[in-house]
């Protein structure tokens, strides 16, 4: 343990409904501690916590942080927070929830993964993958893992998988053994200012890690950006890289694709549609052969993947209409999903999108329209503000006039509720409805499925 975890033995979350604060809250009561939290509305994770037993209140109170000996927040939390408050009132540490995840990575072996895009499932799949090889590693997932049952798994102290999230600079506080770079584009630049700053962010990432360096070398940007890392790389990709993908297959939603190795070639498998997720594989195998993991427990660890939720996530069928849950909401990822969804199913597609946040609607406001062309009919709901309070003259209703201009088919429906009626009433059979973005768009899912089954 390193020095903010020495010593404490109450540790307290402010925010711990989030996924990645579950996730460290979760770790450290398998660990011993004391974990209390508090949430203004802990959710599902919240719920799973309470039934391993512990504390978890809805709201936030200055009591809430009574017998804690260390608090934890996330970038959303301010100083005006009663627990923050009453935290420093009484000497009582609060640091933030990346400083907690680089006490717990840097002083042992620790696997990091940064990038725009793909983090989420590339720690899901080198920490399912390491665990099949037999290392048993300590993995925390930014977002629930079907393989692991949950989005922490409990294993070695001494080798952590984790994501190292880019947003307010909070990756520069980790310091990794290895670490994947999957890509590097302009995001969060409410944070940042410029694209410029962002690379340079990760230019300074990619010069902390202190073993050996995986990045995608499909990304031109993102080699431009770590030329002058210091340590040993290792490159991966489909078009070029030092591991490569060929032969690629794509068939009933899953993926077969060969890799040239040093002694010879490996076909590997997977339940996962899209050429992302070929390369968001190609950088775990390459995490894994560096380790010495054997190819036959890779190949089984990939067969037997089962995906991040909220990533292309199946809710069900009714009515005749598929119904997906996706986390896309960076442009990128968005045209990304919906070519995937188009190659995977086959059917007219209507695509209920929430905006997330308004600095990134903002910075983006021409990229959204083409980003959303491959959507057959789309209902746009109003902007999910999350930690922003500045609008940034931002509005769902403005966006869906710019989008109008390129895309006839786009509707305004602002609330969840609106566009439910809508989305139920124009879906036909062999439709498929998706929910997309970042926010609480994901509650809307089930409730089409539910509508649906009705009739």
């Amino acid at each position: 343990m390193t020095n903010i975890l020495a010593g404490r033995r109450h540790i307290h979350f402010v925010g711990v409904g989030g996924i990645g604060m579950s996730s460290l809250a979760r770790l450290l009561h398998a660990r011993g501690f004391v974990v209390s939290g508090s949430d203004r509305d802990p959710g599902d994770q919240g719920e799973s916590l309470v039934r391993l037993g512990v504390g978890v209140v809805a709201g936030h109170a200055e009591s809430n942080v009574k017998g804690a000996d260390l608090v934890v927040i996330t970038s959303a939390v301010g100083v005006d927070n009663p627990e923050v408050s009453e935290a420093q009132k009484h000497g009582i540490p609060v640091v933030k929830r990346s400083e907690l995840l680089a006490a717990l990575m840097n002083d042992v072996r620790g696997i990091a993964i940064a990038g725009t895009h793909g983090k989420t499932t590339t720690t899901a799949l080198v920490g399912w993958i390491l665990a099949a090889g037999g290392l048993d590693p300590t993995v925390l997932v930014g977002g629930m893992s079907p393989n692991f049952g949950s989005n922490t798994r409990m294993g070695r102290e001494d080798l952590v998988v984790g994501e190292a999230d880019e947003y307010d600079g909070s990756f520069l506080r980790l310091h990794p053994t290895i670490a994947i770079i999957t890509n590097v584009e302009p995001e969060h630049l409410d944070y940042y200012g410029t694209k410029e700053s962002v690379y340079d962010a990760f230019r300074q990432f990619a010069h902390q890690v202190g073993g050996c360096l995986v990045t995608c070398a499909d990304d031109a940007v993102l080699q431009h950006i770590v030329r002058g890392a210091r340590v040993p790389r290792v490159t991966y990709g489909i078009e070029r890289g030092d591991i490569r993908a060929r032969d690629i297959v794509e068939r009933d939603g899953r993926l077969a694709f060969t890799v040239e190795l040093p002694e010879g070639s490996h076909t590997f498998e997977m339940g996962l549609a899209g050429l992302h997720n070929v390369r968001n594989a190609v950088g775990a195998v390459a995490v894994a052969l560096h380790l010495e993991v054997e190819v036959a427990h890779i190949q089984a660890a990939l067969s037997s993947f089962s995906g991040v939720a909220r990533r292309c996530d199946i809710k069900g069928e009714a009515a005749g209409v598929l119904v997906v849950d996706d986390y896309a909401h960076h442009p990128t990822e968005i045209a990304a999903m919906l070519q995937t969804f188009r190659q995977r199913f086959n059917r007219p597609l209507r695509l209920v999108f929430q905006p997330h946040t308004y600095s990134r609607t903002a910075a983006f406001l021409d990229d959204f329209a083409p980003a959303l062309e491959g959507a057959d009919a789309l209902y746009l709901l109003d902007i999910y503000g999350a930690r922003e309070s500045d609008t940034y003259g931002m509005t769902g209703e403005g966006l869906a006039q710019v989008i109008s201009r390129q895309n006839p088919h786009v509707a305004y429906a602002g609330t969840a509720d609106r566009a439910l009626a809508m989305v139920v009433s124009e879906a036909r059979d062999g439709d498929m409805v998706v929910t997309m973005g970042a926010g609480d768009v994901t509650k809307l899912a089930p409730r089409v499925l539910a509508e649906l089954a009705k009739r």
